[in-house]
């Protein structure tokens, strides 16, 4: 259902550009190639079902991803933003015993408990010559229920949970997106996206296959290069998260006209500033289109787009995608949006929206618990997102029933902070929160009582958890109480933490 898309553009348009850095450009015939070579690879170092790929965004990741899913085996992106420790903790979650990566992560490699094939070790240029005078594999025998990816996320635990996503999720999802929004062939991609997040998994990576596009990739963010390549190469979809839309406004280089070229900007992964929406549209003409997903949800489940887009929310449901809002406390069904069909009232009640279709995850990779506290048994996946629907099917997020923050589009579960926090020896108690970041989203803010007896600065725990957190989840602020406001149980009331900043 994955393959099957790669060898079609291999064979309906081998000469067309699929991915494309400032050092190589690969063609569709060339990816296709590329995902053989890593495909025997694989298949002569492990027989384990899961195999790991450490990469950024980059003409090697959508070969060495298609040529695992060959095989078939199922793909862990490896998150490299993580400290080896975290990254660690998802290899043995994982069972995997084979990564392929580039030696540009060779430290990090290092660190894991699992061997490492590095492409730069690959004989490409000798399989290459030798795969064009041999016969091309057949696409694998894979049922749309089989789980082709398993994306790591972090948990409400201080332990990651791995969401496993199914040939039919994705496809589905990318099909789904593009018919909503009207994507067609000649459109070409940015990729500035890590492969590791669903976003860029699905809708830089996957879509642009499934819709026989070409991409351009660009391994790390950068707002001035990304705005020069948009202008450069005429790119026509982009798709980023709010802080990166911040970054290119404040660059002072970028002309007016430098993004005419753009069909879609895609905003996802955060909540999108009014500023910064309305900054794009003043200085470049162009409407920010904000979308909604999760990693359980491929990711999509409602996006804005050109010709059906409303500000302030996060768009329609994308086709073939059902939601629905039900009470926050009690459960029940409170509204169901019909999409791009009128309501008889002004709009819906606040509620939480949970989500059903075939882009809905299979469960959680060995937590039947966890699975069966988000998903019903008739398919609706429990977002933990609080929103509403106005009359004509655009919904807008209004809060979380969970205590999720989005860090930079990258999901952080305070609960994992506080984990790390509490294992110092000085530490009796941690509470974390999120604060409004003007580049970031958000940003953790940590509350801590000491042990009596014991000391310890600000600065020494910031340190402390630096080395056992991503950069992203190092809380701003570390802040020592000698209390904590507290509930009639004892439990600590994060609501009232917000009255001691």
């Amino acid at each position: 259902m994955l393959v099957d898309a790669l060898l079609d553009a291999a064979q309906t348009c081998p000469d067309r550009t699929a991915v494309a850095d400032d050092r190589r450009t690969l063609t569709y015939k060339h990816v296709a190639m590329f995902a053989r070579i890593v495909r025997d690879a694989v298949q002569s170092q492990t027989s384990a079902p899961h195999v790991g790929v450490m990469l950024p965004a980059s003409p090697a990741f959508p070969g060495t991803l298609f040529g695992i899913l060959w095989i078939p085996r199922t793909v862990v992106p490896l998150n490299f933003l993580l400290s080896p420790a975290e990254i660690a903790d998802i290899v043995r979650d994982a069972g995997l015993d084979l990564i392929i990566s580039t030696r540009f992560f060779s430290k990090i490699a290092a660190e894991l408990p699992a061997r490492t094939v590095f492409l730069e070790d690959l004989p490409l240029k000798v399989q290459m010559f030798l795969n064009m005078l041999r016969r091309t594999p057949a696409p694998p025998q894979v049922s749309p229920d089989d789980t082709a990816v398993l994306l790591y996320t972090s948990g409400t635990s201080a332990k990651p949970k791995g969401v496993q996503l199914s040939y039919r999720n994705l496809r589905s999802n990318c099909e789904s997106c593009i018919a909503t929004a009207r994507m067609e062939s000649q459109h070409s991609f940015l990729n500035c996206l890590p492969p590791f997040h669903v976003f860029g998994l699905t809708g830089t990576t996957l879509a642009p296959v499934v819709l026989k596009a070409s991409v351009h990739a660009i391994p790390r963010f950068n707002a001035v290069k990304a705005t020069q390549t948009i202008a450069d190469k005429r790119i026509s979809i982009f798709m980023a998260i709010p802080s990166m839309y911040a970054a290119m406004l404040r660059s002072k280089s970028a002309a007016p006209d430098a993004l005419r070229s753009l069909y879609m900007a895609i905003s996802g992964g955060e909540p999108l500033p009014p500023t910064v929406a309305s900054g794009f549209r003043d200085r470049f003409d162009v409407t920010l289109l904000e979308g909604y997903g999760l990693t359980e949800t491929s990711p999509v489940v409602t996006m804005n787009v050109p010709h059906a887009h409303r500000a302030g929310s996060v768009g329609q449901p994308i086709a073939d995608v059902q939601v629905k809002l039900i009470d926050i406390e009690q459960g029940h069904p409170i509204w169901q949006a019909a999409r791009q069909e009128r309501a008889d009232t002004d709009g819906s009640p606040e509620g939480e929206i949970v989500v059903r279709g075939p882009n809905v995850m299979k469960g959680y990779y060995q937590r039947p618990d966890e699975t069966a506290a988000v998903l019903s048994p008739d398919g609706w996946f429990k977002t933990g997102d609080i929103g509403r629907f106005d009359a004509d099917g655009f919904l807008s997020i209004t809060g979380r029933k969970k205590e999720m923050l989005i860090v930079g589009g990258e999901n952080v579960f305070p609960r994992e902070i506080e984990a790390v926090l509490e294992d110092h020896p000085a530490v009796a108690e941690a509470a974390v929160i999120g604060a409004a970041d003007e580049s970031r989203g958000e940003v953790a803010i940590a509350f801590v009582t000491l042990k009596e007896g014991r000391s310890v600065t600000d600065i020494e725990l910031r340190q402390f958890a630096r080395d056992k957190l991503a950069g992203y989840k190092v809380p701003r602020q570390i802040r020592i109480e000698t209390d904590l406001p507290r509930g009639p149980t004892g439990k600590i009331l994060k609501r009232k933490l917000r009255d001691l900043l």
